[in-house]
């Protein structure tokens, strides 16, 4: 039976970028359950599913447009410094989480700290990059 469209799978994945540095894997986990064509999975994942069988493997690349977008300018946020707490410290490179209007979580990455500012990249930390993804089909409900 070939996966299509509507499908519940489930699959086994390592994601790397392609310099070769790996950044997620379900390598030691629970194989990742999803529906095929939802939206639940980034664009290029989602594609490549479609005709694989129970054990099939394939090595997919991902263009940064149908994973995680390009980087968005609007993303990078001057933070005043006056709402930071004094005994904070902030470096480059630092992951923090804001609270959007409706109170949800935001992770930003500190980019730098100027005197009454922080510069902020809400960007997610995939942003313009092209990702690499192998992928094992382990089950399948249709």
């Amino acid at each position: 039976m070939q996966a299509k469209n509507g499908d519940n799978v489930k699959v086994h994945y390592t994601g790397k970028l392609v310099n070769g540095e790996q950044f997620d894997s379900s390598a030691g986990r629970e194989p990742l359950g999803f529906t095929v064509g939802a939206g639940q999975m980034i664009k290029g994942f989602d594609a490549a599913i479609p005709g694989m069988v129970v054990g099939d493997k394939k090595t997919i690349n991902i263009p940064a447009a149908e994973a995680y977008g390009e980087k968005d300018p609007s993303a990078i946020i001057e933070f005043p410094k006056e709402h930071v707490p004094a005994e904070m410290v902030l470096e480059p490179g630092m992951p923090l989480t804001l609270s959007n209007q409706q109170g949800q979580p935001v992770p930003v990455i500190v980019v730098e700290v100027k005197e009454d500012v922080i510069i902020l990249d809400a960007n997610h930390f995939l942003a313009g990059q092209e990702l690499i993804f192998d992928i094992e089909l382990v089950e399948i409900n249709g």
